[in-house]
């Protein structure tokens, strides 16, 4: 089976003089590589495509692949992820990870909040700001969360996400409004602790690859998981595997989510208590980053004794088993 790679390398962007933030999302070298060797290693045929100007090139000319595994973030847009699955979907090539409709819902995280929320799935109150005018109708409790509705990779969080009264509240979100050109969300803020929850399959077939929670130092980011947090986690984040009773409940809602969204084949979850232990719904990321060592997903699969390889593997069977490209 020749199985055709997507992405957008982050190195290729930075030679273009593209900002350092702009690109977090993109995938390293070692990213690609080291998915390409794992996927021969599994017995599939490869073969690099690249960014969504490279498939269109690729498709051009007349070529096809058999399976398409495609972990491109874009660049710009709202629709930046459903790009190359809506694509490929007029091809008729299948690909690994949700559709583009899946992708631009959970990419709004307000949208995937609704959702969720209307499945039964706990969610934090939220609100959205579309422009500033909009503060006049939030009536949310402070502390506030604030951060941007389409962000990834903690863009646009920090210190200054966590507001705690009106005027915070203008300052920030004017400041995000400017400097990301989206809405803002603005959530109830959580008090408790944080986890991400690592799935594969889909559907009825998806399941937890394991629980993971994070723990930031107070003296970083007041603790957030911010931009900077993930940046510099080395040295400023501690992921542990938690209790059995927190990890129970953290799937039941991370796998409630992951269904009511329509999520597929592999990805993660993110959720975090309130101060009574309630775990609620924070966002997902169904194109989660691969890079082998600081990734959230592989590092939490790592955790949990399943290797990258095995992760890798049980991705490969979802998207093959709902293709119809093998049989369970």
């Amino acid at each position: 089976m020749l199985v055709g790679l997507t992405y957008d390398l982050k190195d290729d962007y930075l030679q273009e003089g593209y900002d350092a933030e702009l690109v977090s999302e993109c995938d390293s070298s070692l990213t690609i590589e080291t998915l390409e060797q794992t996927l021969r290693a599994l017995g599939y045929e490869t073969i690099r495509i690249g960014n969504v100007k490279a498939l269109v090139a690729y498709l051009a000319q007349g070529k096809r692949c058999d399976l398409v595994f495609n972990i491109a973030e874009g660049l710009f847009g709202l629709l930046r992820e459903s790009q190359i699955p809506a694509l490929l979907d007029a091809y008729q090539i299948p690909y690994v990870f949700s559709d583009s409709f899946v992708l631009a819902i959970c990419l709004h995280k307000a949208f995937a909040k609704q959702v969720v929320s209307d499945h039964g799935v706990n969610t934090a109150p939220f609100s959205l700001i579309q422009n500033l005018s909009d503060i006049a109708h939030i009536h949310l409790p402070y502390p506030l969360f604030l951060k941007p509705v389409a962000g990834g990779t903690g863009i646009g969080i920090s210190a200054h996400s966590l507001v705690e009264n009106k005027e915070e509240l203008e300052r920030v979100a004017r400041h995000l409004l400017d400097a990301y050109a989206q809405p803002v969300l603005v959530e109830t803020y959580l008090t408790g602790r944080e986890f991400t929850v690592g799935i594969t399959g889909t559907g009825d077939d998806a399941q937890s690859v394991g629980v993971m929670e994070i723990l930031v130092d107070a003296s970083s980011d007041k603790g957030i998981y911010s931009y900077k947090t993930k940046q510099e986690y080395l040295s400023c984040t501690r992921y542990v595997r938690p209790d059995e009773e927190a990890a129970r409940l953290c799937e039941q809602v991370a796998l409630g989510a992951w269904r009511a969204l329509g999520c597929r084949d592999g990805g993660r979850v993110d959720v975090r208590m309130d101060g009574e232990g309630v775990v609620h719904f924070l966002e997902v990321n169904p194109l989660a980053g691969l890079h082998p060592v600081d990734s959230d997903l592989p590092i939490l699969s790592a955790m949990h004794g399943l290797s990258y390889q095995a992760l890798l593997a049980r991705i490969m069977h979802s998207a093959c088993i709902r293709s119809g490209l093998c049989v369970s």
